[in-house]
């Protein structure tokens, strides 16, 4: 059983470390950017990306120092940036309980203060002055902003199967992850089947991170998520659950599904109709069950190091995903 109390007390150290670190080096001299960078940057964000970065780069025998953390926080600039930028596009209301930033300052300049965060990023990235490091972090940035227009372009898709939502995942949640676990196997001068075990653990954890994430919008609450239960759904968003559920159903039912997916003034016993029908075909177990064989292929990755504290926490966070509620 995955505790996580004991995580939290494990990973609090680091977080400290990158808390303060984050604070320090997004700063701009124009005043209104640091405002929006802000509200996004510290609305109590997980940290996940530059803990993973910090985390391998330890398992892989780094020593640990200012500079460690400083190359972990692109990461979170990266991710803050992509949460900005799809907030205006999905034209979301909230995001992590708190007004979605384009609701207070307007798309355009939200939008505009996303690129400066992206920006900032690859500039950390210049500056750590490897180039293994920068040209993981430009893949990643075009694989996100592929990722960004495949998600437009998938919007409302019922034709989507389970192919390209996996190509849609790679590139919006799995490839920012594995980045960060391959820059800290990088960071630590670790030898090739290091770095290549851990690009492929944080692609099977971003994998099972986004599953669990889509399967929240069915089964997750308001409080927990920080955004209404059934938003990506009612946004029109085709997500695993719905994939999944919709390959079993019976043609009338996947009928209804689609209809109420495509509802254009969706309310939420639309919602509700189409919990029940996945629920019928059981849908949310076997998009569990997905998610627990992606993180057994990350626990595989895991297995590869020699044992330490180290490793074991890394698996523990592992396990924590498949649990998480927010």
């Amino acid at each position: 059983m995955v505790d996580k109390q004991e995580i939290l007390a494990a990973i609090s150290p680091d977080i400290a470390q990158i808390e303060e670190t984050l604070q320090k080096n997004f700063s701009s001299y124009v005043p209104f950017i640091n405002e929006v960078s802000k509200h996004i940057l510290f609305a109590g964000g997980k940290r996940l990306r530059p803990l993973l970065m910090v985390l391998t780069a330890r398992l892989c025998g780094a020593n640990i120092t200012p500079q460690t953390y400083r190359l972990s926080v692109l990461f979170e600039y990266l991710h803050a940036a992509t949460l900005l930028h799809d907030d205006v596009v999905d034209e979301a209301k909230f995001r992590r309980g708190r007004k979605a930033a384009h609701h207070l300052w307007g798309n355009q300049a939200v939008i505009l203060v996303g690129d400066f965060l992206y920006s900032r990023a690859i500039r950390i990235a210049v500056e750590e002055g490897n180039m293994d490091v920068l040209d993981v972090i430009s893949e990643t940035t075009t694989l996100m902003s592929e990722g960004e227009v495949l998600q437009l372009i998938n919007l409302d898709n019922v034709e989507l199967n389970e192919e390209k939502y996996f190509e849609v995942i790679f590139r919006k949640t799995a490839v920012l992850i594995s980045a960060a676990c391959e820059v800290g196997a990088i960071h630590a001068t670790g030898n090739g089947w290091q770095r290549k075990a851990l690009k492929d653990f944080g692609t099977y954890l971003g994998y099972a991170f986004q599953i669990t994430d889509d399967l929240l919008d069915y089964e997750g609450a308001s409080e927990e998520t920080g955004k209404d239960i059934g938003t990506d759904f009612k946004e029109g968003k085709v997500t695993l659950p719905f994939i999944l559920g919709a390959q079993k159903a019976s043609p009338e039912d996947r009928k209804e599904l689609i209809s109420l997916l495509k509802e254009k003034e969706p309310t939420y016993e639309n919602f509700q109709k189409a919990y029940n029908l996945l629920k019928k075909y059981e849908a949310f177990s076997a998009t569990r069950e997905k998610a627990k064989l992606y993180i057994e292929k990350a626990l595989k990755e895991l297995e590869r190091f020699e044992p330490s504290p180290t490793k074991d926490l890394l698996a523990s966070i592992a396990h924590y995903v498949l649990i998480r509620r927010k």
